[in-house]
């Protein structure tokens, strides 16, 4: 983000910045014709970049109190810092400039891309969420006493357009913390932060999807965050397709009362949402649907209704075939089982003979369980 400076004109129009979303947002102002003004033009035509980085300085130094000033000369700072490849000094004085105006998103970018260039994930989040709780809050900000509404409605929409770039780039950087993050821990905090920040952003489906992951077996484990997570997500979101596999998946293992009942009303809602059979249905829809047929065959397995499992379960079958083969492996075994139970062993044989085909979690209970069935066949000849 660096500027030029070599007119008035063009200073003028960095110190009103980009956020221009009224009290939403932070902005810097330096009155012409001020003592403060003409520093800034005397620096600015400096061409020497230690010399104008000590110019800097003392310009904040010697307008302290001026809190405009202040962030301002700071900023400056940190972006001379950053062409240095100084970034410890870079994020800290963009940190000072961050002082007086916290809300200011021109430099909540520039620490962010400093952060990003430092490979600094915690530092890096912290700013993106810190813009993101500015983007959010552009659209909650009341109306004016005497602005009519379509007028009010017009200066929102002004307001963000006039911080789009800004707001885009620090929900992706945020994101991006995520999807790059190796400590599940880690993942998780920034997971947090980062949905709070940006409720409406175009990745929180994925986001869902990494916090599933991240809770679950094999990472963090912690079923009762992990729930709390998922009525979160629907909370704001209620066809939110991962926050909707998340709980029926969690719900269907669930020994505590009334947790199949939930599971299955997750799977339904999921099963819905995803329109599986709608002509512009795309994979992620095909495969939600699948895993949400799966998950609610076994829920009803669960229930002692076996006969209904089967035309759920082959539906996640057909859907899952191809697409997902751990999913798809995990679906025919369960299949496989629920025809074993009303003694339909030729067709459990037959899915599970496909099922032991599969290297996964599922394989080996499925070629326990097709011992078993063959067992039971060759008994009954």
């Amino acid at each position: 983000m660096k500027r030029s400076q070599s007119s008035l004109g063009v200073l003028f129009s960095l110190m009103l910045l980009a956020s221009q979303a009224g009290a939403q947002t932070d902005k810097i102002t330096i009155p012409a014709g001020t003592p403060e003004d003409h520093d800034l033009q005397a620096i600015s035509n400096e061409q020497d970049a230690s010399k104008k980085l000590a110019l800097y300085q003392d310009f904040v130094q010697k307008y302290s109190v001026n809190p405009a000033a202040v962030a301002y000369g700071n900023w400056q700072i940190s972006q001379a810092y950053q062409t240095t490849g100084d970034l410890d000094k870079a994020i800290d004085y963009g940190d000072k400039a961050l002082a007086p105006a916290p809300r200011n998103l021109d430099i909540l970018v520039s620490q962010a891309s400093i952060a990003q260039q430092a490979k600094s994930n915690q530092k890096l989040m912290d700013y993106a969420a810190r813009g993101g709780e500015v983007c959010t809050s552009i659209a909650k900000q009341p109306k004016p006493d005497g602005m009519t509404a379509e007028d009010f409605s017009r200066q929102l929409a002004d307001d963000k357009s006039a911080v789009k770039n800004s707001c885009d780039f620090l929900d992706a950087a945020g994101f991006n913390v995520i999807a790059s993050e190796t400590n599940a821990k880690n993942r998780m905090t920034y997971i947090e932060k980062y949905s709070a920040a940006f409720p409406d952003s175009k990745f929180q489906d994925q986001v869902s999807s990494y916090a599933m992951y991240t809770l679950g077996p094999g990472q963090l484990n912690d079923q009762p965050r992990l729930i709390a997570y998922g009525e979160k997500t629907l909370t704001a979101n209620p066809n939110s397709l991962p926050a909707l596999l998340l709980m029926a998946g969690t719900y269907v293992d669930d020994a505590k009362p009334g947790g199949i009942a939930k599971a299955v009303t997750y799977s339904q809602k999921a099963i819905a949402v995803a329109k599986a059979d709608d002509p512009d249905a795309d994979k992620s829809r095909k495969l939600s649907a699948g895993m949400a047929h799966s998950i609610l065959g076994y829920a009803y397995i669960k229930q002692d209704k076996t006969a209904a499992s089967i035309s759920e379960l082959r539906a996640g079958a057909g859907l899952l075939k191809g697409q997902d083969d751990q999913q798809y492996s995990i679906v025919l075994y369960r299949l496989g089982f629920a025809y074993a139970k009303l003694n339909r062993v030729n067709e459990a044989r037959d899915v599970l003979a496909e099922a032991v085909k599969i290297p996964g979690p599922a394989q080996n209970m499925s070629q326990d369980l097709l011992a078993k069935v063959n067992a039971a066949r060759a008994k009954a000849k």
